[in-house]
């Protein structure tokens, strides 16, 4: 069965409604992340595209990432809860909770401006070129399965 799409507005849209009905106080069903550190967490998956803050891995790590990671990120299968989480994605300290939001908000909307079409075949940090439903399905589950942790 295919995620929801993130590319169309409808469905980014409504991903940023369960991101305002978050407060600071939310606390998590599972995990040892606040809900503000979360925020941040989300983030790095669009800092890893838009911005230059996370070092790229090596050719030897790329191509171990793609054989053993990729497949877990990229498809439809949803992430297991407390799984492992690579180490730029690891957040410990404390972040503020408004700036995380808007910062993760102000992503989602411009990679929907964006478009699909312009992820057809980039480049990602870790995995190479994806196609569209890679990218998707990255976005996507990721934030819902963060979402649904802090029960949004």
């Amino acid at each position: 069965m295919a995620l929801p799409n993130i590319f169309k507005k409808s469905v980014s849209e409504e991903v940023i409604g369960r991101i305002n009905a978050l407060t600071p106080s939310t606390q998590g069903k599972w995990g040892k992340m606040s809900v503000s550190q979360m925020l941040a967490h989300c983030n790095v998956s669009y800092e890893l595209i838009y911005e230059n803050k996370h070092p790229k891995p090596n050719a030897f790590m790329k191509f171990i990432l793609k054989l053993l990671v990729k497949n877990k990120v990229v498809s439809e299968e949803p992430y297991s809860q407390n799984g492992q989480t690579a180490p730029q994605f690891v957040v410990k300290e404390d972040k503020d909770f408004e700036i995380e939001k808007n910062r993760l908000i102000n992503y989602i909307r411009k990679t929907q401006e964006l478009g699909e079409n312009y992820f057809d075949g980039k480049e990602s940090h870790s995995f190479g070129a994806l196609n569209i439903t890679e990218w998707n399905n990255l976005f996507y589950k990721h934030l819902n399965h963060h979402l649904t942790q802090f029960g949004v």
